[in-house]
This record gives C-alpha cells, sequence and structure tokens, in this order.
C-alpha cells in the first residue's frame, strides 16, 4: 500500500517540496539569534545614509538567508497543492520548531561529561552550546507569530492575484505575495522577540528600542526584497521542471483543484 502511494508523482512531490520547506524553517530558526552586518560580510563601506535619525547599515538577522527561501517554496506549493497543503505544512512546522525548541533545552539542561569541549581554548564549553541552541522563549513565540501571519498573507495574496490573472504571470503572484508578507514577518518578529520579549523575560539581554526594531526590520526587508526580485527566474525553473515532472495534463488538473481548494 505504501508503495503505491509513493509511486504517485504529486505525492511524492509534496514530500520533496514539502521536506525542504519545513528543512529551511527550522534551520532559518536555529540560526536567526545572530545579528550581522551585511557591509563588513560583503566587505564594502557602509552608505552615508541616515534613517529614523541616525546613520543606515544592514543588521541583519541570519534568518534572512533562508527566510525567502521558504516564502518561495510557499508560493511554489500553493501554485499545485492550494491553500489546504500550505495550511498543513505550515501548522506542522510550527509544531516541528516548538518540539526542536524543547529538545534543545532538554540537552541544554544535561550536565557535561569532561569529555565535551567545543573547538580550542574556551573555558566553558556548555556555556557555548547554550549560547547557540538556547534561544529565548520570546524569540520563539516572535518568529512562530510572524511565520504564520506572513504565511496567511502569502496565501490570501498569492490566490487574489491568481484569480486576476488565471496561469499567467506567475512572477507577479509569486513575487508580490512574498513582497508584502515578508514586509510584515520582518517587523513583527524583532518586535515580539527584541522589543516585548527581553522587557518580560529577564537575564536575555538588553531590550531593544523601537529604533533598532525598525533599522533591523527596514535592513531585513530591503534584503529580503531584492532576495526575491533575484531569485524570478528559480521560481520559473522550478515551474518548468515541475510540469516536466508530472507531465502539462496532471499539472493543470492540480493547479486547477488548488484553485478550487
Amino acid at each position: 500500500m505504501i508503495t503505491n502511494i509513493l509511486k504517485d508523482k504529486s505525492t511524492r512531490l509534496f514530500i520533496l517540496l514539502g521536506g525542504f520547506f519545513i528543512a529551511n524553517a527550522l534551520v532559518a530558526e536555529v540560526i536567526g539569534g545572530k545579528i550581522f552586518s551585511l557591509e563588513d560580510t560583503v566587505g564594502v563601506g557602509r552608505a552615508n545614509i541616515n534613517l529614523f535619525g541616525t546613520p543606515f547599515s544592514f543588521h541583519l538577522t541570519a534568518g534572512v538567508l533562508l527566510w525567502p527561501v521558504v516564502f518561495v517554496m510557499t508560493d511554489i506549493i500553493n501554485e499545485y497543492y492550494g491553500s489546504k497543503g500550505i495550511r498543513f505544512l505550515s501548522y506542522l512546522t510550527v509544531g516541528l520548531i516548538g518540539y526542536a525548541f524543547l529538545m534543545f533545552n532538554g540537552a541544554i539542561a544535561l550536565k557535561p561529561s569532561e569529555y565535551f569541549s567545543i573547538g580550542n581554548g574556551i573555558d566553558k564549553p556548555d556555556n557555548a552550546f547554550r549560547g547557540i541552541f538556547g534561544q529565548g522563549l520570546w524569540i520563539i513565540i516572535g518568529s512562530m507569530v510572524a511565520f504564520l501571519v506572513g504565511q496567511v498573507l502569502d496565501v490570501l495574496i498569492f490566490h487574489r492575484i491568481k484569480k486576476i490573472t488565471g496561469d499567467k504571470r506567475i512572477w507577479l503572484r509569486a513575487t508580490g505575495s512574498t513582497l508584502v508578507s515578508q514586509l510584515v514577518d520582518s517587523f513583527v518578529v524583532l518586535f515580539i522577540a527584541f522589543y516585548i520579549g527581553k522587557r518580560v523575560q529577564t537575564g536575555q539581554g538588553d531590550p531593544w528600542s523601537m529604533h533598532q526594531v525598525l533599522v533591523t526590520g527596514t535592513g531585513n526587508y530591503i534584503y529580503k526584497f531584492v532576495v526575491a526580485l533575484l531569485m524570478t527566474p528559480v521560481i520559473y525553473f522550478i515551474h518548468y521542471r515541475i510540469e516536466a515532472y508530472l507531465g502539462h495534463d496532471k499539472a493543470t488538473e492540480m493547479k486547477q483543484a488548488a484553485m478550487l481548494g
């Protein structure tokens, strides 16, 4: 029975797309606590731009490396499996992120052996482990809320545009829905995790000011905006490969069912 299910191309495609979707979201959560400077990373000078009353630079969360991919995958899955398919994966992803958070904290609570070490010259390697995997509860809450709100907006806007354009202008519905959903996602996660969370939960560092939220959120969104535009050819390539894999008739049938669903 299972073998017959896996022989179905649409089922195998859903497993492949869903697995990649969840893996990217989970990894983005793990690395999202790191804030980095884009200018320093690529080795360019900082632009002489003032934003919200101070010089602006790109202070980004490391999660921006993967979240644009997640939202592009949202549009691909939405195209062939509809809103029910993407809702199922979104809820499953949030559940797995929560599960991972519990497991990380369970591992942190374990007393380290004298055999345990990270790198060379670290006096307390368990602190390094805690620093990497011990994200605060509010960071997880913020990212989950932002992810779900972003997903709802992405699906809604995607289908609104598709009803107007039909099967044409893939770039418009994919990129347009991503740009709007990422705008909300970029600020919601920072506001909940670093502005509210650090005021409620002690021991998680100094709380951010609203200025820091606005500057960092703006930098995150500009980066995601540019990446979303650059990924337009990738979206067309993925569609081409899926159509070739499923066959034109099967792909058309799935897209029509996705719109009705």
